[in-house]
């Protein structure tokens, strides 16, 4: 198993070794844990890339999601811009219906003041016609007396 021994283990044994076949074996020991080595690299480095790609693909994300986010805060504030302009709008109608209400109430006021005054008028108008009719009798009569004598 070439995960038992170390290379600085390895390397310190070599020191001691007698024979050209220890030395070899501890050779060929060290060629399978580099490659060993050199492997579990490979795939710490792979998954390192896999870890970037997906750290990329959430950074993405993070970015739509803020755009998405500013659109609906702007929607947000001009839906808001929109409802006081509403409201706003609603006051103005709300005063002008006031001012019309009162401008009604003002008419109403004047067509009775006319009203009475036309009655006055009508009263006026039935006295005088009746003394102008008592009018005519009397001259009438006077011509009639006059006429007479």
């Amino acid at each position: 198993d070439t995960g038992q021994f170390s290379i600085g283990y390895q390397m310190r044994y070599i020191g001691k070794a007698g024979s050209a076949a220890e030395v070899k074996a501890l050779a060929v020991q060290t060629a399978r844990a580099t490659d060993e080595i050199s492997g579990q690299i490979g795939r710490v480095q792979a998954s390192t890339g896999e870890a970037v790609a997906a750290i990329g693909t959430i950074t993405a994300r993070i970015r739509e999601i803020d755009g998405v986010a500013t659109s609906i805060a702007a929607a947000v504030e001009q839906q808001g811009a929109a409802t006081q302009e509403i409201v706003r709008n609603v006051g103005q109608a709300a005063q002008g219906a006031a001012a019309v209400t009162g401008h009604i109430a003002g008419v109403a006021v004047a067509s009775s003041a006319t009203e009475a005054a036309a009655g006055e008028v009508l009263a006026a108008a039935a006295a005088l016609s009746a003394q102008s009719a008592h009018l005519t009798a009397e001259v009438d009569r006077f011509l009639d007396s006059v006429r007479a004598a």
